[in-house]
């Protein structure tokens, strides 16, 4: 295949989450990083050749946005933004909508007559400024589209993790799905009034956190939204805070280091990479992988311990988080898939490692990995009524505890597979999920999905598709062709009918595309045809697995 240097458009990108350098920083990182980690439009330069409109200018200056008026506005700015590079002018009009939702509206001076809007991470409270953040929304601007962001309800450099509702309790509803779909509003009326007219199309595309916002407006709110974009998405909340607690509890127990999860992760890819007939490094099904760590990887001889073996008590925790939490005796939550563990570029810097380290897997005696750190802020802020700041979460009793977290559920999961409001207003949504997600559990989105195809019976892939990713950790990265630009693919799939078939990934590496392969709705997978290059998508079909 031949190489082919990325655009320049390219640099625009969102920081992956390897910019955060400190570890300390786990729990900033998971809520802010991943926030705008929505996949970027492919090539801004060609990506809306086929179906932009004619550009559409305001018929009012900014400076009168500053007086806009609505019910929910408590406070309300506009500022004009001069262009800048390849970033057109536009304006800017932010406030506060009651209580504390900061929000921000972003119009270009050339309109396409789209609304586009990102989500948020973790627990939120994400600064409107960050810069990965403005990278997103720059993106957006360049090709068009009037963009649309909130912290919803919450500024995380005052209130941490969940803490902000220590302050007001009315922010967890802002924070589970209040404040995104009153933003959404106010973005539209606010775009209405600028312009004259309302707008055409809107969009939503976010990832983890964003995701679970995205699903929840095509579940609560879904006029809200024309074409929806969930990357990763945070459904299941509350069972991935048992599952979280679950995991800690397991290797609590036991000093897992980084040597002997790189020998786990070097034995489950030598037992399942060619499972699907191709040596490729990728696990394109990691359900086909029987893979047991007591079996398959090196047993530590009595009294001794090593980075080259496994104590039986290191082999028995590692088993606990790919299989799940389990209450009397039943499964309640899927667990990780095998490659999740794979050595891959750090998430939190400092070079290569296993999936799990700092993440599932304590880096250092004493140290809180990310899951566990948004589980602990979930159970301690959110779940319990009043909070517990200082709730143990080692009491947690699998047995007893589990419906504990029935009432925060209902609020904050988007678990409802009902999308018959969604469809009857002929809505489109596209889930994306990377199996080798070590922050996330991929069968959650897979689980999901099955659970929406029987509720909305079997056309339902009429507005709703997931494509699993071989090889992608938590919305992007990983030791595959990642990149992609389901943007591209929704808003052919709203405007002109098209539903996504395939969409092209691509895998890059110091600014140069090294491989490509289509990733395929799912339950189709990606299967080699037997001529030209592994590296080249042109190779590979889309085929029932």
């Amino acid at each position: 295949m031949e190489r082919k240097r990325v655009n320049q458009y390219r640099t625009l990108q969102p920081c992956r989450i390897g910019c955060i350098m400190a570890i300390g920083m786990t729990i900033w990182a998971i809520s802010t990083a991943v926030s705008v980690q929505a996949q970027p439009f492919a090539d801004l330069k060609t990506s809306l050749v086929d179906y932009s409109k004619t550009d559409i200018e305001p018929v009012k200056g900014c400076e009168a946005l500053s007086r806009f008026k609505s019910s929910d506005i408590v406070q309300i700015a506009s500022s004009a933004t001069s262009a800048a590079d390849i970033v057109p002018a536009f304006c800017r009009v932010s406030g506060i909508l009651d209580p504390e939702i900061a929000f921000q509206v972003n119009l270009p001076d050339q309109w396409n007559g789209r609304l586009y809007m990102i989500g948020n991470g973790g627990h939120a409270g994400e600064a409107l400024d960050d810069p990965m953040r403005v990278s997103q929304i720059n993106q957006a601007l360049m090709v068009g589209f009037a963009v649309a962001q909130t912290n919803t309800g919450h500024d995380s450099r005052k209130e941490p993790g969940a803490s902000f509702v220590m302050s007001n309790p009315q922010k967890a509803i802002d924070y589970a799905y209040r404040a995104v779909h009153l933003t959404a509003v106010t973005a539209k009326n606010i775009i209405k009034d600028y312009y004259g007219q309302p707008i055409a199309f809107s969009y939503w595309n976010s990832c983890s956190n964003g995701g679970r916002q995205g699903l929840i407006e095509a579940q609560r709110y879904p006029e809200d939204f024309n074409g929806i974009v969930v990357n990763a998405p945070w459904l299941d909340q509350t069972g991935f805070t048992i599952g979280a607690m679950w995991n800690q509890k397991a290797l609590s127990e036991v000093t897992v280091t980084s040597d002997k999860m790189a020998l786990v992760a070097a034995k489950v890819m030598g037992k399942c990479d060619e499972i699907d007939g191709l040596k490729d490094g990728l696990i394109d099904d990691p359900r086909k992988c029987d893979f047991d760590p007591a079996r398959d990887v090196p047993v530590c001889s009595e009294g001794a311990n090593g980075p080259d073996c496994l104590t039986a008590a290191e082999a028995a925790a590692i088993a606990k988080v790919y299989s799940g939490p389990v209450s009397k005796g039943q499964a309640i939550f899927p667990g990780f898939m095998p490659g999740s563990e794979t050595v891959m570029p750090s998430l939190f810097g400092g070079g290569s490692g296993s999936g799990w380290m700092n993440v599932i897997v304590s880096a250092q005696p004493g140290f809180k990995p990310a899951d566990f750190s948004l589980a602990e802020e979930t159970m301690r802020y959110l779940v319990h009524k009043p909070p517990k700041p200082d709730y143990d979460c080692s009491t947690f009793d699998f047995d007893r505890d589990i419906h504990l977290l029935d009432e925060w559920g209902k609020l904050a999961d988007a678990k409802n597979p009902d999308l018959s409001g969604f469809r009857k207003l002929g809505g489109k949504l596209i889930m994306t999920y990377g199996w080798s997600d070590s922050i996330l559990q991929p069968m959650m989105g897979v689980n999901y999905y099955e659970q929406a195809m029987i509720e909305n019976g079997p056309d339902t892939t009429d507005f709703l598709r997931l494509f699993m990713i071989p090889g992608m950790a938590h919305c992007g990265g990983g030791v595959c062709p990642d990149q992609h630009d389901p943007m591209t693919a929704i808003i052919n799939w709203v405007e002109k009918g098209e539903a996504p078939e395939r969409i092209l990934a691509r895998q890059i590496v110091e600014g140069e595309i090294t491989r490509t392969r289509p990733l395929c709705p799912y339950p189709k997978v990606a299967r080699y045809s037997g001529e030209g290059s592994i590296d080249d998508a042109k190779s590979f079909q889309c085929v029932e697995p």
